[in-house]
């Protein structure tokens, strides 16, 4: 193979792959990078997602207590400890909801 026909070759892969990456992986921008993984729909008020998030809480904490049951030792002491910190969460937004609701 002539060198010019490599150079034409791998000029075409160069090519190739910036149009690529320009339109499969786009650079991100700053603001994109600092946007939290998780956000809320809008739409969404304060006590949807305070209902929800307590869901989620309710729902660890009974997957914890039901994993738990069937482990033993250290990595039972682990989820129960994991329950635990679990219901704490959920104990203080409760507490925060019952404070809310009492100013109203």
């Amino acid at each position: 193979m002539s060198s010019s026909k490599e150079k034409e070759t791998d000029l075409d892969e160069e090519a190739a792959r910036r149009a690529l990456d320009f339109y499969l992986n786009p650079t991100p921008t700053a603001a994109e990078l600092q946007r939290s993984l998780w956000t809320l729909r809008e739409g969404v008020t304060r006590e949807q997602a305070h209902e929800h998030a307590m869901a989620l809480l309710r729902c660890t904490a009974a997957t914890a207590q039901e994993t738990g049951a069937h482990l033993q030792g250290t990595t039972r002491d682990v989820v129960f400890a994991m329950m635990h910190m679990v219901n704490m969460a959920r104990a203080l937004l409760e507490q925060r909801q019952s404070t809310e609701q009492g100013a109203i």
